[in-house]
């Protein structure tokens, strides 16, 4: 049976690429996020009613046992007026309604965890796809390890939610419904002692829900907290310790860690009230129960199978709520998570590009049309009216002070931002109309910051391309001046870069980054001040790669030692967002301008 489940859950597998719904369509609000979490389940709720079903059927028993039970004591209580018929009868349902609960249990549970799982890995999914699909500068406003915290933890507290409303919140509303129904036909007085006892939970509910809510709000946000710093504080433990700042940053965890604890205990202290106050209430509740049903069989107005049924019904719906109660904290964390999670599905800072246009083959020709763009939490104007043409296969150096402009040039070419005012052109076409995941396979970008996973040298040189010639692969090694360092390697470009690429020089790193480039034979080439971090024999051998790498193609860089484009074609200064000069390394140098004072200032430094 079990091998059967796997293969029904097997041919369920989704293409989450189908699951924009997710993001989009959310029915979401902070007040409502019971709303929000059934908005999830769309598409599944036939599958989910007809669980339900089965749920009901499997948990049959909990409803008529007490009345077979009760049925028999009657029997066995007042023989003259029962048959041994009747007694075989109740025997065989009880029988019955106790041997379905296996194959109805395990067919229920089958059709209720494809849809939970499905819900779960979606929305996993769905946020790793928006997380893609938001805009760069939003991307510089969150921290990795709060993202993490939402993608593994909160999941996991949605996905216990859901289970939580189906094994816990069915059963108490359907045993409640049953056990009212049930007992209304049988005596109205019972059933008005019920009634009494449901407005105590209740009101015990509502006076602790503000409480735990906001303390499980303030939970999980340090919780995010924490891990977001762990976060940093493993990127940064080199530099941690290079410069001796170990307690430093123990001190700086200890302060969050003492504040997950004092959220943690105040938490921990809400909930422990919340079940103490509810087992004392319900066990008197009980208690009162017995001795009522009790006090009516005396008096001879109901029978002593009827009390043994009252008391039973009346024991499921107190056990049934009272673990609605002792579960209801951690309902809170899960819908907690619901909000948490629909923060990121429901944001609109979406990179903007939206052009139909597929762009088959770039060129390489540029232009920015009377350009500008200012960040959105800036006033002034990053860039101002910026009007430039780059030719097919030209390269280009842009050069100037700290916050001239020059990385947010690439930037706009990349697609990461759009301009606030102008155009920019490719090819002829406004890059606004272009498909821009389209256009983006046809250019390579060696920032700064070299960016490898920790995997092995060809699966990041090959990175995205699941299907590379070895022949191809080489040739990209080669014209990176990566051969040597291959044929060192005992394991060649199968050797593990370890985390980050951890086990290589910057220099290495950067030759791998080129290596990437290469193989993909771009036609536009993005150099963002790829050589500033290295020492002069990693930036002679960088320099030689990316001879290689400009060779025949449209060509974007940001130099920080200027003596590194000489050979550039153009060199554009920036002055705040502004071109003051163009022109080839010589006739900048003889002009003595704004460039001939860079240079100079930068080999004074030098000396």
């Amino acid at each position: 049976m079990i091998r059967r489940v796997k293969e029904s859950v097997m041919k369920e597998r989704v293409n989450y690429n189908d699951l924009s719904a997710f993001d989009y369509n959310l029915s979401h609000s902070k007040t409502r996020p019971f709303r929000t979490l059934v908005s999830m389940y769309k598409g599944n709720y036939r599958r989910m009613g007809f669980a339900i079903i089965l749920f009901l059927i499997k948990n049959s028993p909990a409803w008529v046992i007490p009345i077979v039970t009760a049925n028999i004591i009657n029997i066995a209580t007042y023989p003259g007026d029962h048959t041994m018929r009747e007694f075989w009868l109740n025997m065989l349902v009880a029988i019955l309604v106790i041997s379905q609960n296996v194959p109805v249990t395990v067919w229920q549970t089958k059709v209720y965890s494809i849809a939970v799982r499905y819900v779960e890995a979606a929305l996993r999914s769905s946020l790793v796809r928006k997380l893609q699909q938001l805009s760069i500068g939003y991307h510089k406003e969150l921290q990795s390890g709060k993202l993490q915290s939402k993608v593994i933890r909160d999941i996991e507290a949605i996905d216990f939610v859901s289970h939580q409303f189906f094994y816990t919140l069915l059963p108490v509303t359907t045993n409640i419904l049953v056990a009212l129904i049930v007992t209304m036909t049988k005596s109205f007085t019972v059933m008005l002692f019920y009634l009494i006892a449901l407005p105590i939970s209740i009101f015990l509910i509502i006076a602790f829900k503000e409480k735990m809510t906001s303390t499980n709000t303030e939970f999980r946000k340090e919780i995010e907290d924490m891990s977001a710093k762990m976060s940093d504080m493993i990127e940064m433990i080199s530099t941690t310790r290079a410069h001796g700042l170990e307690e430093v940053e123990v001190e700086k965890l200890d302060y969050h860690f003492n504040r997950v604890q004092s959220r943690g205990y105040e938490l921990d202290v809400t909930m422990s009230l919340f079940g103490a106050s509810n087992w004392v209430v319900f066990q008197l509740f009980q208690l009162l129960c017995l001795a009522f049903t009790c006090y009516l069989a005396y008096n001879q107005r109901i029978t002593i199978g009827e009390v043994v049924l009252y008391q039973g019904y009346f024991n499921a719906i107190l056990n049934q709520i009272s673990h609605l109660i002792s579960i209801y904290p951690n309902m809170i964390k899960g819908f907690e998570s619901v909000n948490s999670v629909s923060e990121i599905l429901m944001v609109h800072d979406v990179e903007n590009y939206n052009g139909k246009k597929f762009v088959k083959e770039v060129k390489g020709d540029i232009r920015f049309e009377e350009v500008s763009f200012s960040y959105a939490s800036g006033e002034k104007p990053v860039i101002s009216e910026l009007t430039l043409h780059i030719r097919e296969g030209e390269s280009i150096a842009f050069v100037g002070e700290s916050g001239a402009g020059k990385s947010t040039i690439l930037n706009l070419l990349i697609g990461f931002f759009q301009p606030s005012k102008g155009e920019i052109y490719l090819d002829g076409d406004p890059m606004s109309k272009l498909n821009i995941k389209a256009f983006r396979k046809n250019i390579a970008i060696v920032p700064q910051d070299t960016v490898l996973f920790s995997g092995s040298i060809r699966d990041n040189i090959t990175y995205g391309m699941p299907s590379v010639e070895e022949k191809s692969l080489l040739e990209a090694v080669d014209a990176a001046n990566l051969k040597g360092l291959i044929e060192d390697l005992p394991q060649g470009l199968d050797t593990m870069v370890g985390e980050h690429g951890g086990k290589l020089s910057g220099g290495q790193k950067q030759r791998i980054i080129i290596a990437r480039a290469l193989i993909r034979d771009p036609r536009v080439i993005i150099l963002d001040e790829a050589t500033s971090a290295l020492d002069n024999h990693s930036e002679q051998l960088i320099q030689k790669s990316m001879e290689n790498l400009i060779k025949g193609r449209t060509t974007l860089m940001v130099a920080h030692r200027l003596s590194t484009i000489r050979k550039a074609d153009r060199i554009i200064v920036l002055d705040n967002g502004r071109i003051v000069e163009s022109g080839s390394y010589n006739e900048l140098m003889a002009s003595e301008g704004a460039f001939y004072r860079l240079e100079n200032r930068q080999a004074e430094m030098k000396g």
